[in-house]
């Protein structure tokens, strides 16, 4: 009697240019990661610009008559709810990201997938961009403002051990936390289910909220990431890209 030689049968149809995709996506995250290090490199000597930056934001704000950020922080004045901010200002940011890619890469249409992390793609680098052209320290490096760094105070801090490598200090304007979190707010309300779109929606109020109370960044900071969506989103529309 004959036996077939399982490990010689065919693949599944479909089952290499899965993994080729998958392979393509994967090294341009790690791309990614690594103009993100090399924007971080470029800006680490970049103090005195800036804290002068930071000053001039503080004043645009006051111009703006927006709400001041150390009130916000002063008015919830709770160690443990600081606790929890700073935690999911520090854990929920790059794995909530990594989950959206393969919900989309593995659950939605390829147009859909491709159009969102073309998307992701446009408003990170044109962010990297910002950020070397324009280093800003965050609130929380001026206690002499009423700024309290709950990080460093209360924990936990993604400025300590190994995520300490990636983050970059004076890369405060734009919001990458703030952007994504609406990028991934818009995808999922055009594409997914409803519920999840509730979610989505409020993941990224929050995180806005979690930005501010932790002074991590200005308000300027979200309204710069904002915009840099809205300006990828609008550039696939008009190159005929988005679904």
């Amino acid at each position: 009697m004959s036996t077939i030689d399982d490990s010689h049968s065919p693949r599944p149809a479909g089952t290499v240019p899965a993994i080729g995709r998958a392979s393509g996506e994967l090294a341009l995250v790690v791309v990614l990661l690594g103009v993100y290090k090399l924007g971080r490199a470029l800006v680490a000597d970049q103090t005195s610009s800036a804290l002068q930056h930071a000053d001039l934001v503080r004043q645009v704000e006051a111009v703006l008559r927006l709400p001041s950020e150390a009130a916000v922080q002063a008015a919830v004045g709770s160690e443990s709810l600081f606790r929890v901010a700073n935690t999911y200002y520090t854990a929920v940011h790059f794995p909530l990201m990594a989950m959206f890619l393969v919900w989309g890469f593995a659950r939605r249409p390829a147009p859909e997938y491709v159009w969102a992390r073309s998307m992701l793609v446009l408003q990170t680098g044109a962010a990297l961009l910002v950020h070397i052209a324009f280093p800003l320290a965050p609130p929380r490096m001026f206690p002499q403002w009423g700024f309290t760094d709950t990080m460093t105070v209360l924990g936990p801090s993604p400025y300590d051990g190994a995520s300490g490598a990636l983050a970059n200090e004076f890369a405060a304007m734009p919001s990458l936390h703030v952007g994504w979190a609406v990028l991934i707010a818009y995808v999922v309300a055009r594409t997914g289910p409803r519920w999840l779109a509730g979610v989505a929606a409020a993941h990224a109020l929050l995180t806005t909220f979690v930005v501010v109370v932790t002074a991590n960044h200005w308000w300027l900071d979200g309204a710069v990431g904002v915009l840099l969506f809205v300006l990828a989103e609008v550039a696939l529309r008009r190159a005929g890209r988005a679904p």
